[in-house]
């Protein structure tokens, strides 16, 4: 199962040449998910029917093989082992239904043969790879396992040996490219496909790849003898010895045969006579770890990865396939192809199948192949169904060559009490974990769709991001959606998760109070607070906002305030959505709403302009947080919106105060029809004078009209105000012109495309077409001077239906609505 000996070796069918007493030896050396390789070794037992069938792999797993036999077993799957006392030092050891692996476990538990995994343990992989660490400082998540023995390319056999459970120390060549170029062929893959993975079953000798593959490997290792010293050899020295022992002892005990199915550059260490004590020396002494095992969910797509928990098999699609079908792999395959490019709706006929299939033969014929290979079947796909285009071809590699398979395990298998709770919460819910990214719509009236969000919320918060909120279609605050991919990785995350407790609620709610307890700023414990809401975490929330009541009175920096107020009273909403208490957050989001009234103005004093946009940004939200919390007076604290609206008339009064927070203010309050538009547009007028510096009245037109904030729909609409910035623009200094005109194209340049047309058009008028326009009407195509209360009261049905057809309702109570 190391995915460093991915290139097949040689075996023998008969007695082992090693010298050792007992059963014969039958050594089949292969490639990792290999389906040449899985034929031959499933041919291979089924000829020597030996006693004991021995895997490259953990000897802790073996007390999971017997799950392999589930019904509920589906591969691709993997065994995962983590260190006890730090789940997150773990490793995987990946294996597909085409793996020689599976194939050889599968086989002796279905010939109630016994099967034992005979690689170095993973309590000395998992510590050794602690103690590297250590060394070098450079911890890597990334390392772990099998899985880094399987980051390795599908034509590679010598990275990554090291160990399971260490990346790759050193690369010194690929065995199958010496192979290949050896055998007169320049892609190392593509000789390897056409030698094992298009061998069809019975073709000769069952051994006789095997026998082959093990001299061509045993030459290889001639090359590369004195190579001590080095980790990678070193190491592999290691595990080979402890192979040998596990070998010796087998065939010991199973007069019948041993067959050993193992990566192939280490068959002809197996076969190499050593001495018992010398075995028995290396072995000795490695540190160790304790270690828990058990079996997880794969993916193709985890399969295909190069990198990480990967094994760099780029089609694994495709290899599933033709371990699958081994009749007329390629017209089945070309059928698969047409039928998905069929429901992504192009026209896909039998006859294009037929054409794919003629030329798929064709191209293997004329590059000397025996059998169309993926990239024969690829270029037919390409010109043939895809009419030469690479966009549905991408399509096919993604769903098929690929694909989103994701494999199941029993519910027996072994898992920490928390997977369990989060396997049950799941059932229960009806929220299967899949390998394809899909978007779940939560509706929060729904009891179900409550508690999936619960559960995704509390997920987060335990950093298994199974789920990742989206920008919903639906303004409501009852409604959310999700964006959901499951990753292998994911388990280990839950088993990290599980020292926090032993059910997603417990673990959820420890982490919380822990992580309130070491958050460096106001703003993360407001954002914790908000999450504990939409998780429901009612036991974390108490010592949660004890905290932020703490926090909050002992910060002064205004702009902390600011940043955190819009978190909390987020919360109060979504504290409504879902039926929780949240009086003590209304106090605290009404004290902060306080403190900010009195500090913001004094803070907008003598910024630069960095912090003047800064502060812009939290004048922003404060408003829109001060309109959530409603005009209801809060205990203690009064009226809350009046008292930043007198916030805001200073803010927007003050000479000290940057030019875009006057000007935002400015537009705040004529937004919320505290301000008239006569007074606005007298307060532009005296701005932008000649009096006012260039790029303080630039500033103050950007805080005015830019920003996101509807700004020129507002001059679309109000000529007086575009007269005035046109005006001024075009008596602005040309030496203060170039200073200003960047200020002013960032202003103008967030306008919708229709919005900048609409007020080039006004512009390119001039001013006493302008005026002559808004004198019969608003100078805008579609829009009259006055209302049409005929064509407002065309939505009063509409309005009805919405508040539920009260039959109450007449035209008459609706028409302030319409109007």
């Amino acid at each position: 199962m190391a995915g460093t000996d991915r290139a097949g070796s040689g075996g023998s069918g008969g007695p082992g040449g090693t010298g050792e007493p007992g059963g014969r030896l039958s050594l089949l050396g292969v490639r990792h998910h290999g389906p040449g390789s899985a034929r031959a070794v499933r041919a291979a037992l089924e000829a020597a029917r030996p006693g004991v069938v021995l895997v490259e792999g953990p000897p802790e797993a073996d007390a999971l093989i017997p799950l392999a036999a589930d019904e509920d077993m589906r591969p691709p799957v993997a065994l995962l082992a983590h260190a006890v006392d730090e789940p997150g030092r773990s490793a995987f050891w990946p294996l597909a239904e085409f793996s020689p692996e599976w194939v050889a476990v599968r086989w002796a538990l279905e010939h109630g043969v016994p099967a034992r995994f005979i690689d170095l343990p993973a309590a000395h992989t998992l510590a050794w790879r602690a103690a590297d660490e250590a060394t070098t400082g450079q911890a890597d998540e990334e390392r772990t396992g099998q899985a880094d023995e399987e980051t390795t390319g599908p034509g590679d056999g010598r990275e990554g040996r090291d160990v399971p459970g260490a990346a790759s120390l050193d690369v010194r060549g690929d065995p199958l490219a010496v192979l290949a170029s050896a055998a007169g062929h320049d892609d190392p893959e593509r000789w390897w496909e056409d030698v094992i993975e298009h061998r069809g079953p019975g073709e000769g000798d069952v051994f006789a790849p095997f026998t082959a593959l093990e001299e061509a490997m045993t030459a290889l290792r001639e090359t590369e003898e004195g190579g001590e010293g080095d980790a990678v050899h070193d190491r592999d020295l290691v595990r080979e010895a402890y192979m040998r022992l596990q070998v010796r002892a087998a065939r010991r005990e199973f007069a019948e045969g041993v067959a050993v199915v193992c990566g192939a550059w280490h068959v002809p260490a197996l076969r190499r006579r050593a001495a018992v004590a010398a075995d028995r020396a290396l072995v000795k002494g490695l540190p160790r770890t304790k270690v828990d095992m058990t079996w997880v969910p794969w993916t193709h797509r985890r399969l295909a990865r190069a990198g990480g928990y990967g094994a760099g098999i780029e089609s694994p699609g495709w290899y599933g396939h033709l371990f699958a079908e081994v009749d007329r792999p390629v017209e089945r395959w070309l059928t698969r192809v047409a039928g998905l490019l069929r429901e992504e709706g192009r026209t896909v006929s039998p006859a294009h199948v037929i054409e794919a299939a003629r030329l798929a033969g064709m191209l293997a014929a004329i590059r000397g192949r025996p059998l169309p290979g993926l990239s024969e079947t690829t270029d037919a796909v390409r010109a043939v169904l895809c009419d030469g285009s690479d966009v549905p071809l991408a399509l096919v590699h993604d769903r098929l060559v690929v694909g989103d398979v994701l494999g199941e395990v029993p519910a027996g298998a072994p898992a920490v009490p928390l997977q369990r709770d989060l396997t049950r919460t799941q059932r229960r819910l009806r929220l299967k974990p899949e390998a394809a990214e899909r978007e779940l719509e939560l509706d929060l009236r729904k009891e179900t769709d409550t508690g999936r969000s619960r559960l995704l919320h509390r997920l987060r918060l335990l950093g298994v991001g199974w789920g990742e909120p989206t920008a919903s279609r639906s303004t409501g605050t009852f409604r959310e959606t999700w964006r959901l991919w499951w990753e292998p990785e994911l388990s280990v995350r839950v088993a990290e998760a599980g020292v926090w407790g032993t059910t997603v609620l417990a673990a959820a709610t420890a982490r919380a109070e822990a992580d309130a307890v070491t958050a460096r700023g106001l703003a993360e414990v407001t954002a914790l607070a908000e999450r504990c809401l939409l998780a429901e975490l009612p036991d974390a929330l108490t010592p949660v906002m004890r905290i932020l009541a703490d926090r909050a009175a002992l910060d002064t920096d205004v702009g902390h305030l600011a940043e955190a107020l819009p978190a909390l009273v987020r919360s109060l909403r979504y504290g409504d959505v879902r039926g929780t208490d949240t009086g003590a957050l209304a106090e605290v989001a009404a004290g902060l709403a306080e403190r900010v009234f009195v500090g913001l103005p004094a803070a907008c004093a003598a910024l630069d302009a960095d912090a003047a946009e800064e502060m812009r940004r939290h004048v922003d939200s404060v408003h829109t947080a001060v309109g959530l919390l409603g005009d209801a007076p809060a205990p203690g604290h009064g009226d809350l919106r009046s008292r930043w609206r007198t916030v805001l008339r200073t803010l927007s009064a003050r000479d000290a105060v940057p030019g875009v927070v006057r000007g935002r203010a400015v537009r705040l309050l004529l937004d919320d029809g505290e301000l008239a538009p006569d007074e606005a547009a007298r307060i532009m007028g005296l701005v932008l004078s000649p009096g006012t510096a260039p790029a303080d009245a630039a500033a103050w037109i950007e805080g005015f009209v830019g920003g996101g904030s509807g700004g020129g729909m507002l001059l679309l609409h109000d000529e007086r105000l575009l007269a005035l910035i046109d005006a001024w623009l075009t008596g602005v200094p040309a030496d203060a012109f170039t200073d200003v005109l960047p200020l002013l194209r960032r202003t103008f340049s967030a306008y919708e495309p229709g919005v900048r047309r609409g007020v080039g058009e006004l512009v390119r008028r001039g001013p006493e077409a302008r005026g002559s326009v808004t004198t019969a009407g608003s100078g805008i195509p579609g829009f009259a001077a006055g209302l049409d209360t005929v064509r407002a009261d065309a939505v009063l049905p509409v309005i009805r239906l919405l508040l539920g057809g009260d039959p109450a309702l007449d035209d008459d109570d609706l028409v302030g609505v319409g109007t």
